[in-house]
């Protein structure tokens, strides 16, 4: 096959996949069931609290936060969070200075663990909130993390 008549039928592939309504997997995954796209539009804590049903947040030891003291390269940050109080539905992960404060929500199974960890992409020195819900109250915890090389700013 030539390269031509490779890009054609590319093209023609994509216009009928639009024409069926077949769109990205990130489009599809902003529309599922359970997106709470104003809890991931919020520009403050206390934005994301209320998105997530709660008023305000309170600082809690009980809340335990582990990110590195500088990460050395902002795309790949470790971050784990652990909630020991009873009764922890939701935990979150919350970076000040990325474009979207919300960065990651883990819901909690009954009689397990509150503990997760992942990796998030961080653009810049920022604190960074683990927040954790209990009942209709939201616990969290707070760290200042230092990027040395850029991740969601370049």
């Amino acid at each position: 096959m030539q390269r031509r008549e490779f890009i054609s039928k590319g093209q023609t592939v994509m216009a009928l996949a639009a024409v069926a309504g077949l769109t990205p997997f990130t489009s599809a995954a902003q529309n599922a069931a359970g997106w709470n796209k104003a809890a991931f539009e919020g520009k403050s804590l206390n934005e994301v609290v209320k998105a997530l049903g709660g008023t305000s947040a309170s600082a809690s030891g009980d809340v335990v936060l582990s990110a590195p003291e500088i990460a050395e390269n902002g795309n790949v940050v470790r971050m784990g969070v652990e909630s020991k109080l009873a009764g922890t539905s939701t935990i979150a992960l919350l970076i000040e200075k990325n474009p979207a404060l919300l960065s990651a929500t883990f819901d909690v199974i009954a009689g397990s663990d509150a503990s997760f960890s992942t990796n998030v992409k961080m653009g810049q020195t920022s604190n960074v909130y683990a927040l954790a819900k209990v009942g209709d109250k939201f616990f969290y915890a707070v760290k200042e993390v230092k990027v040395t090389l850029g991740g969601c700013g370049g």
